[in-house]
């Protein structure tokens, strides 16, 4: 058996109500003041005042950073290791999305090793000393599950591309997963992140290196999100809470243990790709990508496919692995249709195509697919969501 590492957070919290053991996080360890990492829209709306309310009865000093953009710049954070210098923070607590945890990992990395300022020269697999910043990680979306993995993705605009950085030191000690904190989502958002969390459950099980430890969290994840996102779709629809969005609090989170630790696929690079050059919401392309990905990997991972049909709950009953295969790309379909996504991408063309292409195959997630794609292949599959 081959040697097989797996990193997940120190200490997680999951339920209605978890915020409230952040204070108690803080205090014990000794630190004085934190570092908010939260993008400007959960700021305006009350959200991140949720957890900042509870710092204030704790007596807790605090400094906000919000210049955050929905795809985080290298500038971003940049700008953050700045502010957090300025402010004399000795933690970081970062409330939100992938966008706000991408950019406190980044800020909480270099300010552990100041080597990598720059930003850029933490692509890929960086040689880090020192374990980032201590951070609590409290997601406002059901989707990313950037709370539990050592990875993060950075927006370079002046070359127009994503760059994903992977490091065991990033990952948050403590993770905060409560549902309260998904409540405003609306529900395009709710079925993005929704769909990106299935994507991940879904190329994680299908990924060059799953193994066992890894395929336990990835059926399980695949389980209770196929199981719960039309009802938190729905439930978003019509504010009123339910157990759709419990279901799927807890879904992403056990999707992000697996895939943190063995890796995504083609999907991912391809959908990285579309974000960088058209601003598209990395959820819906993972959605629009995630059947065209699981076609072109059928020959090679039939069976698991096969398992992926089961736990969305289709009946197999009598089918041969190539059929329940199949079964589990037109229940994807399906879903992805259920939540109102759209299939298509708008604005891609076909002059685009061959520099998407060379893009998607140096996506750090490329080599994880288990299937072998050239040139010419990875350029059929963008050709395939042409609207």
């Amino acid at each position: 058996m081959a040697v097989n590492r797996f990193v997940l957070n120190n200490i997680s919290y999951h339920g209605a109500g978890a915020i409230k053991e952040i204070p108690g996080e803080i205090t014990r360890r000794g630190y004085k003041k934190a570092f908010v990492c939260s993008d400007p829209d959960l700021v305006k709306f009350g959200v991140t005042s949720k957890v900042t309310d509870l710092l204030d009865e704790a007596g807790i000093a605090w400094s906000l950073y919000s210049e955050i953009k929905p795809n985080p710049t290298i500038q971003n954070v940049k700008d953050g290791v700045a502010a957090y210098k300025e402010s004399g923070a000795d933690m970081i607590v970062t409330i939100g999305g992938g966008s706000s945890m991408d950019t406190a990992k980044g800020i909480g990395i270099i300010v552990a090793n100041p080597e990598f300022e720059d930003v850029v020269s933490l692509e890929g697999v960086a040689d880090t000393k020192n374990h980032a910043v201590f951070t609590i990680a409290v997601p406002t979306t059901a989707g990313t599950a950037a709370e539990v993995t050592i990875n993060y993705v950075i927006t370079d605009p002046e070359k127009v591309r994503k760059f994903v950085c992977v490091d065991v030191n990033d990952i948050p000690e403590v993770a905060v997963v409560d549902s309260d904190m998904m409540s405003t989502m609306p529900a395009g958002l709710t079925a993005a992140t929704g769909m990106d969390a299935l994507t991940h459950a879904i190329e994680g099980y299908t990924t060059a290196g799953a193994w066992e430890l890894s395929d336990m969290f990835h059926i399980k994840a695949i389980e209770i999100i196929a199981k719960n996102l039309r009802d938190a779709v729905a439930e978003a629809k019509s504010g009123q809470p339910g157990s759709g969005r419990e279901g799927m609090a807890l879904g992403q989170y056990i999707a992000g243990m697996g895939f943190s630790n063995v890796g995504l696929g083609i999907d991912h690079a391809m959908a990285h790709t579309l974000s960088a050059h058209y601003d598209t919401p990395h959820g819906v392309a993972c959605a629009m990508l995630l059947p065209v990905a699981m076609e072109y990997n059928k020959p090679v991972v039939t069976k698991r496919l096969a398992d992926v049909a089961v736990a969305m709950g289709v009946d197999t009953t009598g089918m041969s692995d190539e059929e329940a295969a199949d079964a589990a790309i037109a229940a994807v379909r399906q879903l992805s249709a259920d939540v109102n996504i759209k299939p298509t991408c708008d604005g891609l063309v076909e002059e685009d195509l061959d520099q998407l292409a060379t893009d998607a195959m140096n996506d750090a997630c490329f080599p994880g697919n288990p299937r072998e794609a050239n040139h010419d292949d990875v350029v059929e599959l963008f050709r395939k969501i042409m609207a």
